[in-house]
């Protein structure tokens, strides 16, 4: 595929994006919070808790590919697992298809078998998620026995075959164990396994990152088609900033359990706007060696998100802290970069000209 298809094909995504898929919102995420707590003592007391995702807002549309990157620890995968109730919230309203499955107030929300069929999960490491004990047939075939209330064993069987088949993979791996397969076999079965109750979402994390590059193209070619043909929408988690550049339409930037800047993939990438962003991409390796590597090096270690700083948590480690107002006072409001680019920061001194082209909101 030339480079010039390539651009029609992205152009043609985003265009299709854009004026069907967001009008249906098929995921709604509001403040969200998710603690851990901390018990200590002889009796056990909670003593503190773990800030893993500390008031997340966000939208998944129909049909497209959000990018959660950050650093590890920084709460990416917390909000998978929050969103499938793996763990349990603390905060905030979780809504399907405008329906409010999961809620901090647990009466106004129940999350039934419908929505654990209907938003499925792709773990990071497959071999951990993958009985050893069991035929490929068993594993793929467990939630058609569980979720789709399938009882032959030959219409279980004929089913896990054709999944198999949509990942490119034969009827002589049917009865083959784990260990007899390859890593991107192995994550191939994991997503014929999520794709088994016909959802409508599907959270990715990390699914390739510990994959070969080969292989990792391979999967995310596949997640790509997967995508087109079933109208999947994918929340993908990862650190690797190349292939969320490749495979998303928007992405987040996260730090210590908060947003940072938010926007289309082209926006937040050819105009980091956060502090934090900005270090993230200016790290990413090149392969051009006629390129000036301008390299921003952050200072310290990120802060414990049991007692995160007061303020804007990123101020201790920001390199434009001298350029803003109370950043260790006040808490980072919402900023309108232009179109669906947004950054969470704080007002520039005046002798800044950081201001032109941004719009503090109130929401």
């Amino acid at each position: 595929m030339t480079v010039r298809e390539n651009k029609t094909k992205s152009t043609e995504r985003e265009e299709i994006i854009s004026s069907e898929s967001k009008r249906n919102v098929i995921l709604s995420v509001k403040d969200l919070k998710t603690y851990y707590p901390i018990y200590g003592g002889i009796f056990k007391h909670k003593i503190g808790e773990v800030k893993a995702v500390d008031g997340v807002t966000f939208n998944l549309y129909k049909g497209e590919t959000l990018g959660l990157v950050g650093e590890s620890g920084c709460g990416k995968t917390t909000i998978g697992n929050t969103v499938l109730n793996l763990v349990p919230i603390t905060s905030g309203d979780i809504s399907f298809k405008g329906e409010k499955i999961l809620s901090g107030n647990k009466k106004t929300a129940k999350y039934r078998t419908e929505h654990r069929k209907k938003i499925q999960m792709v773990f990071q490491d497959p071999d951990s998620s993958l009985n050893p004990r069991w035929k490929i047939v068993n594993i793929i075939g467990e939630p058609l026995r569980i979720l789709e209330r399938m009882k032959k064993r030959s219409q279980i069987r004929a089913r896990v075959l054709e999944l198999l088949e949509t990942v490119s993979m034969k009827a002589e791996h049917l009865d083959r164990y784990p260990h007899e397969f390859s890593g991107g076999q192995k994550q191939r079965i994991v997503i014929a396994r999520a794709l088994a109750s016909d959802p409508e979402i599907i959270i990715l994390d990390e699914p390739t990152s510990a994959l070969d590059v080969s292989v990792q193209a391979q999967i995310l070619n596949l997640l790509k088609d997967l995508q087109n043909r079933f109208n999947l929408s994918y929340m993908f988690i990862t650190h690797d900033l190349s292939v969320v550049q490749h495979i998303a339409d928007r992405i987040a930037v996260m730090y210590l359990g908060k947003f940072v800047e938010w926007g289309k993939i082209e926006e937040v990438f050819y105009n980091p706007t956060h502090p934090y962003s900005r270090a993230l991409l200016s790290a990413r390796p090149t392969f051009d060696p006629s390129s000036k590597s301008n390299r921003i090096i952050l200072e310290g270690d990120v802060p414990s998100p049991i007692n995160p700083p007061e303020g804007c948590t990123f101020h201790p480690r920001c390199q434009d802290r001298d350029e803003h107002i109370g950043c260790g006072v006040d808490a980072p409001r919402k900023i309108s970069i232009g179109g669906d680019h947004y950054m969470m920061c704080l007002p520039f001194k005046k002798e800044s000209k950081s201001y032109e082209g941004m719009k503090f909101i109130s929401d």
